[in-house]
């Protein structure tokens, strides 16, 4: 079993930065991939950005060149960042993780982003 604690959630003004932190319960080595998801109004579950075990990262087009995806690996934790917030960024962001050993998805309760204009 594998917990995600995401935090770092709340209310942001357009222009503003996000900073997102997920902490795994497990050695984040024993994960495939660690990423960042987001759910916004009335839309589909999205990607914003992973990073995978060797720490190679990958960011969606509709953040790309705003947005970094890193770790701290002693602390078993991955972070997001999203500067220049658009009102559009508003969503619900998950963590989430694929556990090598087992072959299995998890995914965090979720933090609410709001992005006012």
């Amino acid at each position: 079993q594998v917990q995600l604690v995401e935090s770092g959630g709340g209310l942001v003004q357009a222009g503003g930065s996000l900073n997102l932190s997920c902490v795994v319960s497990r050695s984040i080595f024993s994960m495939s991939t660690v990423a960042w998801y987001r759910q916004g109004p009335g839309k589909e579950r999205e990607l914003v950005a992973r990073i995978s075990r060797s720490g190679v990262t990958n960011v969606a087009d509709s953040v790309k060149g705003r947005c970094t995806i890193f770790r701290e690996n002693a602390q078993n934790t991955v972070y997001l960042q999203v500067n220049s917030l658009k009102p559009e960024d508003t969503a619900v962001y998950y963590c989430f993780a694929h556990l090598i050993l087992g072959d299995r998805d998890y995914w965090g309760q979720g933090t609410q982003v709001t992005v006012s204009s």
